[in-house]
């Protein structure tokens, strides 16, 4: 394995009744590196970024988070990993600022330095104006913004964001995607899975598509006709997994 590499994966499987899940999965993201993963609804991409984070365990294979293996992870290893998957973390009764103050803590920010940390969050995604209003009230994008501030703000190295532009506006997706740019500059390691191929090509190193719980291909993020090119890996798998039953 790759001590370097912020997550590791190695035949990583985990079913669920029906058959759905992951199977067999090997994937790594490097430090520095933005790596993509796409694929359809149902596809496995939030089971393996739930796997990735300890949130499930695996059947089988193994997963290392910031080097270490995942049964020996420890506080101090969870202190410099960032997530957002299937919801925000935002407390619907709390202020954007009180929401964004729960995270420091929870991601082990000193107490001291809670407040530039939380206010260097609200200027970097532009959340001056709803750092005083509940969550409650705050849109579907607003509060998207305050959960993904609540994942970054501590600056952690290794990064696990599912689909985070959904709800955003233009403006809110230009901001995530100079902060990720950003951690990526600096050494972090992100895995982000996105439906939108355009987006996810503006900032991807890799991307690597999933279906049916495995990994079938990648696409070259300066390649042309994305669609076409995910769609054809798709839909050839299908076929042959068609062909093989």
């Amino acid at each position: 394995m790759n001590a370097a590499a912020r997550f590791e994966a190695r035949g990583v499987t985990r079913a669920f009744r029906g058959g759905a899940g992951v199977h067999g999965i090997d994937l790594d993201v490097a430090a520095g590196e933005i790596h993509a993963l796409v694929g359809l609804n149902g596809a496995g991409k939030t089971t393996l970024m739930l796997l990735l984070l300890g949130m499930l365990r695996p059947d089988s294979g193994t997963v290392r988070v910031r080097g270490v293996d995942l049964s020996r992870a420890d506080a101090a290893t969870w202190a410099g990993v960032g997530h957002l998957v299937e919801h925000p973390l935002a407390y619907a009764e709390l202020t954007g600022r009180a929401n964004l103050e729960i995270a420091a803590r929870l991601h082990g920010v000193e107490r001291r330095r809670i407040a530039a940390a939380v206010d260097r969050a609200i200027d970097e995604f532009d959340l001056v104006r709803y750092a005083g209003v509940r969550a409650s009230r705050l849109s579907l994008g607003n509060r998207q913004r305050v959960g993904i501030a609540g994942a970054l703000l501590h600056e952690p190295e290794a990064i696990v964001l599912d689909e985070p532009t959904n709800g955003l506006d233009p403006a809110g997706v230009i901001v995530l995607r100079e902060s990720l740019l950003r951690r990526a500059a600096a050494g972090a390691g992100i895995l982000v899975s996105s439906h939108h191929l355009d987006e996810v090509a503006r900032v991807a190193d890799r991307i690597t598509v999933v279906n049916d719980g495995r990994i079938i291909g990648s696409l070259d993020p300066a390649g042309f006709d994305l669609e076409r090119a995910f769609f054809a890996l798709v839909h050839g798998d299908d076929e042959r997994r068609r062909a093989a039953a």
